[in-house]
């Protein structure tokens, strides 16, 4: 909102678009936190790949047999 001493920001939100007035003086910490947010959430996908990545070649292994044990009946 060009001229303004607010500025408009939009995000989605529980199906829903919501609005909030950002004063012009908080614009810079609300893009910090928001930069933030998404470099969580990139690191969080990338940790969620590996673990799925170790997984996977966890399971495309042999399972070992269990030994039997040495009682006999």
């Amino acid at each position: 909102m060009k001229g303004r001493a607010h500025y408009n920001h939009q995000r989605w939100q529980d199906g829903r678009n919501i609005v909030l007035y950002v004063p012009a003086d908080q614009v810079v910490p609300l893009q910090d936190a928001i930069d933030g947010y998404q470099l969580f959430m990139q690191l969080a996908h990338q940790y969620a790949d590996q673990i799925i990545q170790r997984t996977r070649r966890q399971r495309s292994r042999p399972a070992s047999t269990p030994k039997q044990s040495a009682v006999k009946k």
